[in-house]
């Protein structure tokens, strides 16, 4: 199971969990083309190892692992899914 980003991220864009990725999963970052354009940033499913250290940093509690994301922002389970399949 991967960690998603919901609700609370957009706007924000805060990047400390970015920084703290071991397996650079969460994008876009503030270097990337796409960061400007971004609403949130999104966590690559098929990319994180669910190690959890994004959620501890996140200033807005936007990251939950997926068995725990409150039932009002499951449609973030796709948005983050969908994010990545467009960019690939």
């Amino acid at each position: 199971m991967a960690h998603i980003i919901a609700e609370p991220c957009i706007g924000t864009k805060d990047a400390a969990c970015v920084e703290v990725c071991p397996v650079d999963c969460i994008h876009p970052g503030k270097g990337e083309g796409d960061y400007a354009g971004a609403t949130q940033l999104f966590i690559d499913p098929d990319t994180c190892i669910d190690c959890g250290l994004c959620v501890d940093e996140c200033p807005v509690h936007a990251i939950y692992p997926q068995e725990d994301l409150p039932g009002e922002w499951k449609q973030y389970i796709q948005i983050n899914a969908d994010f990545f399949k467009n960019r690939k």
